[in-house]
């Protein structure tokens, strides 16, 4: 029952969620030939060529293992979560959800930008937009937000023929435009290709630095990964082995590999042979040289549908970003400690990111090339982790493909920094989006550190047996707060001694001690697991949490509600310093122990006659 309850979540085909992933991936091709000419010039459909290996031979091998790795959309960050815990594993997840953001909000202002410049292109377009390309794309901008503004939903729907109609405009301009390819367009292509790299060995190796610089048709794949949830399983699917999920996002994933590859291939060659050297930098064919080949050889009409196409499939790019960053933020950083309040707030977020894309809109003036290396960059760093995320996990399984991820991770790392060498501005413009998350990130995390960060307690069976005899004692509830610790019974002997005597517990008052165990310290909250010890001569709750002083506030509240008693504890004062503690606290879940547990049982339950009372002594 419970396998096709699972099924019954998978609502589409993988070809038609690929029309969702391909509102992106496709999109690209409105701007990806024209920048190739720019960047690549007669080397445009060699270094096409190469992408499309890369992407075949590379990138689809890395985001299929991924699809095993995380078959509910978790992605490249959540198998990095996973499999690199502690702060280090923190702050390399920020990074890459920093340039993630870049990756999310250059997509809206770029595809804006490209979908007006397709629409000031087209010859029907009226004369007054002539010249407004940055309050067009502002305008655009602003219709999607105010679009999400109002909740806006992505429609499968909708995608399907917006994507595959494209795709279909696109196959026919190519087709007829290669159709008019003669003789006498071969040699001047091969012609001005010998002219700059005269010997076989030089024009591979331009090729090999030049096809880094065309990875803007790569864009979608991380996309592809997070949108399996939306896949139609097999029957025999379950939660824990999702199978048929995963074969159909396998599937989504070689198609989306082979068809922009071939188109791609197609269109490096249409492009570079048939539109004169002299206009590839022009703004008829700057960020539309697909609708430019539309134009010229199928006429005015069918032109102007092509352009509308192109503008529709940008616009809904700019909607599959944006919705992706708004799943982005609340689905890590809460889990981290590092979201603002303001974060949980879908509208909040959606007019904080229409400023940016309005802030970056400006400062490149809507020139799509100008976009394209911090865009490029975002794509190539989330690619390159889930490279490293595929190869670490392979590594741990002893997987035979282990060597073969291991080897791809040089390409992916060359092909990143060939990008950021060539075109430095996609570093510049992603390290606002890392300052950024790292601040924000950081600043939340202290704002938040006195919440009681335990979803939940699960007891075993000695705990539940402590506490029921907790609830049967006529005595007044006392813990005496224990720093875990080698040593026997003395430690404990030793330890009621010394908070008897400064504290003033009767003697015949029985105590339980409770320790604290951190195993993880950078992870925020967590369900807490509990083990009771009952020995002769001490009785013991060991807790395994994430920060010592939020644990013992969230356990004297739940031992308060179980057993109807105002709960006392009993501390020895630290030795440290204020700033060390502050510090230990931060980072590490400790610090000045007793002070902490008190503020946050402060702030956590107004009435002083109900709340759980700390003392400190010794």
């Amino acid at each position: 029952m419970s396998a096709q309850r699972h099924t019954d979540e998978g609502r589409y085909s993988w070809w038609q969620v690929l029309c969702l992933t391909g509102v992106d991936l496709f999109s690209s091709l409105g701007y990806q030939p024209g920048i190739a000419l720019l960047a690549a010039g007669f080397l445009s459909p060699l270094a096409n060529i190469a992408l499309g290996l890369f992407a075949l031979l590379a990138v689809y091998p890395v985001y299929r293992r991924l699809a095993k790795e995380s078959p509910h959309g978790e992605g490249s960050v959540g198998l990095l979560t996973r499999l690199l815990p502690g702060w280090r594993g923190k702050i390399l997840v920020l990074v890459v959800l920093g340039f993630m953001a870049t990756d999310f909000v250059i997509t809206i202002t770029l595809s804006a930008a490209d979908a007006a410049v397709h629409l000031i292109g087209n010859p029907l377009a009226p004369t007054w937009l002539q010249g407004n390309q940055v309050g067009l794309t502002l305008l655009l901008i602003a219709l999607l937000g105010f679009v999400f503004y109002l909740g806006f939903r992505e429609a499968i729907g909708l995608a399907v023929p917006i994507a595959l109609g494209y795709l279909t405009l696109n196959a026919i301009t190519l087709g007829v435009a290669l159709s008019h390819v003669g003789p006498e367009h071969l040699a001047h292509w091969w012609q001005g290709l010998l002219q700059a790299h005269a010997d076989p060995l030089s024009l591979v190796l331009a090729t090999a630095l030049a096809f880094p610089k065309l990875a803007l048709g790569l864009s979608g794949y991380e996309t592809g990964v997070a949108v399996m949830p939306l896949i139609r399983g097999g029957p025999q699917d379950t939660p824990e082995s999702p199978w048929g999920r995963i074969r159909g996002a396998r599937h989504l994933l070689l198609a989306a590999a082979l068809v922009m590859a071939s188109f791609l291939v197609a269109a490096g060659f249409a492009t570079a042979l048939l539109i004169p050297p002299e206009l590839w930098g022009s703004e008829e064919v700057s960020g539309r040289a697909i609708s430019f080949l539309a134009h010229r050889y199928l006429g005015e009409g069918f032109g102007s549908l092509y352009d509308l196409f192109s503008i529709v499939i940008l616009w809904f790019a700019g909607a599959s970003a944006m919705a992706g960053l708004l799943t982005l933020v609340p689905r890590y950083l809460p889990r981290f400690g590092m979201a603002p309040e303001w974060a949980r707030q879908r509208r909040i977020l959606v007019l904080f990111f229409t400023g940016v894309a309005f802030a970056i809109t400006l400062l490149f003036r809507a020139q799509v090339e100008a976009q394209a290396a911090a865009y490029a960059t975002g794509v190539l760093v989330v690619m390159t982790s889930a490279a490293l995320g595929v190869a670490l996990s392979a590594q741990r399984e002893g997987r035979r493909e282990a060597r073969y991820f291991q080897a791809l991770l040089p390409v992916f790392a060359y092909v990143l920094v060939a990008n950021v060498v060539e075109r430095p501005d996609g570093v510049r413009i992603a390290s606002f989006f890392i300052a950024a998350t790292l601040l924000l990130s950081f600043l939340s995390r202290a704002l938040r550190s006195f919440e009681l960060r335990v979803e939940a307690f699960q007891l075993d069976e000695m705990a539940e047996r402590l506490v029921a005899s907790l609830v049967e004692q006529e005595a007044p509830l006392r813990l005496v707060a224990h720093r875990p610790e080698r040593g026997g019974r003395s430690v404990y002997w030793d330890k009621e001694r010394r908070i008897r005597e400064a504290t003033h517990i009767p003697p015949h008052d029985p105590i339980v001690f409770v320790e604290v165990y951190v195993q993880d310290p950078s992870e925020f909250s967590a369900v807490a697991q509990v083990w009771g010890v009952d020995h002769r001569d001490a009785k013991v709750f060991r807790i395994l949490g994430t920060a010592a002083p939020n644990t013992l506030a969230a356990f004297l509240l739940y031992l308060r509600e179980r057993t109807g008693k105002r709960p006392h504890i009993y501390f020895e004062w630290s030795e440290e310093s204020p700033w060390q503690a502050a510090l230990d606290f931060l980072l590490f879940g400790e610090g000045d122990v007793p002070t902490l547990t008190h503020e946050v049982l402060r702030r956590v339950e107004a009435d002083p006659r109900r709340r759980p009372v700390v003392h400190v002594g010794g």
